[in-house]
């Protein structure tokens, strides 16, 4: 018969053991408490490229919060929507069913925001958005549990069009692609833009060639082309328009999701000279701004764009909401009025919501050109509206 060894402890390592034990317990106890974020952003597809700048601010908020939220274990659980509403469907019921998230924020586009909203809110789980600001969570259909923390998709373009009735442009052509945030955009254009629109096309969302649209542009001879084309088709499209020699004669306005440090990288020197406005810029004064464009710059080694702003405080907002309820996020209508009150220093300054869950913010006027140091980026001229609320605060029911 093969002999035994039998490991006889004496009390003091009895008591070792057993104290080995509770710590590998707790441990284990500590990591499935940890507070779980859903995060779903669109690494591939037409949005990849806001959805790498979003997850670039999501990973360096929680770095140097050292991957807690308000002092305690945090786990951000990142899955890849590729722009797809079907996709990130799947991909957040497994984050409800399976992971047990506590919040969630992105994704990109306004389409897919409007088709995984109604399965967060079903579940109450809060849904801090990294950036679409669709127009039907900001009226008629507000829920508590939505926070637009970024901005009201028509806000740029109010101010835009602001932007262009001061300087006294008679007329203008404006283009957007074919989804809910596309005819968000040059709705809150003409919202404020006093001139005559003489023409305004849906492009196909993903489309490269603009050649169609350029030709109709020479044809009806703009003062100004206000454009909303994110990702690559805004890539695209300045390229084109620039190569075209329409730029000698139309002056070019659009948003930040065309004219910030990503586009610029891809484009160069035809960005020059391209107007946007904004509710955030890298060069905004602050202490909170200040660091976090130091801390960016330090990880990656450029300017961060306003996806990785926005998303970057959509997570300082989780750590505030739970440093307040003190780490209870089951009790859901305490960590409501928690975000609610957005006890964090936001990159953007003092920050607050309105009734609709929507900030009131500034919108600022921007233009490209070049640095000291010869870099082309972005510059901050002046605020075009101050403290401004959407349009659409009016149709929500919530206080």
């Amino acid at each position: 018969m093969p002999s035994q060894s039998v490991f006889k402890a004496s009390p003091l390592s009895r008591l070792a053991i057993v104290a080995a034990l509770a710590c590998s317990q707790w441990a284990a106890a500590h990591a499935a408490d940890a507070i779980k974020v859903g995060v779903a952003l669109d690494i591939s597809g037409p949005f990849a490229t806001g959805g790498a700048e979003a997850r670039d601010g999501i990973n360096l908020a929680a770095k140097l919060l050292g991957n807690k939220l308000g002092g305690l274990p945090a786990e951000f659980i990142q899955m890849d929507t590729a722009g797809s509403p079907d996709q990130a469907k799947q991909a957040v019921d497994r984050l409800i069913q399976q992971s047990k998230i506590s919040f969630f924020t992105g994704p990109t586009p306004s389409n897919v925001a409007l088709a995984v909203g109604p399965a967060l809110f079903a579940a109450k789980v809060p849904f801090i958005t990294s950036n679409p600001g669709p127009s039907q969570y900001a009226g008629a259909q507000c829920n508590p549990y939505f926070f637009g923390l970024s901005y009201q998709n028509d806000t740029w373009d109010e101010a835009a069009g602001q932007h262009a009735t001061d300087k006294g442009y008679k007329n203008a052509f404006i283009i957007a692609p074919n989804y809910p945030a596309g005819r968000d955009h040059l709705t809150g254009f003409k919202r404020r833009y006093k001139g005559e629109v003489v023409a305004e096309v849906y492009s196909k969302v993903g489309q490269l060639d603009y050649a169609a649209e350029l030709a109709e542009m020479r044809a009806s001879k703009p003062a100004a082309v206000y454009f909303f084309l994110p990702g690559a088709m805004g890539i695209n499209f300045i390229k084109q328009f620039v190569a075209s020699g329409l730029s000698k004669d139309t002056v070019l306005v659009t948003s930040p999701a065309s004219a910030d440090e990503d586009t610029i990288a891809a484009v160069g020197e035809p960005m020059l000279g391209l107007f946007s406005t904004s509710q955030w810029s890298h060069d905004l004064p602050g202490a909170a701004n200040q660091k976090f464009v130091s801390e960016f710059r330090k990880a990656y080694n450029r300017y961060p764009t306003f996806y990785a702003a926005q998303a970057y405080d959509a997570i300082l907002a989780m750590d505030a909401a739970v440093r307040d309820v003190k780490g209870k996020v089951d009790d859901k209508p305490a960590v409501l009025k928690a975000l609610k009150a957005a006890n964090f220093e936001s990159v953007r300054g003092p920050f607050k919501y309105g009734n609709n869950n929507f900030p009131v913010q500034d919108y600022y006027l921007r233009v490209i050109g070049k640095n000291a140091q010869g870099q082309i980026t972005n510059k901050t001229l002046t605020t075009v509206l101050k403290g401004h609320s959407d349009a659409y605060h009016e149709q929500c029911r919530m206080k």
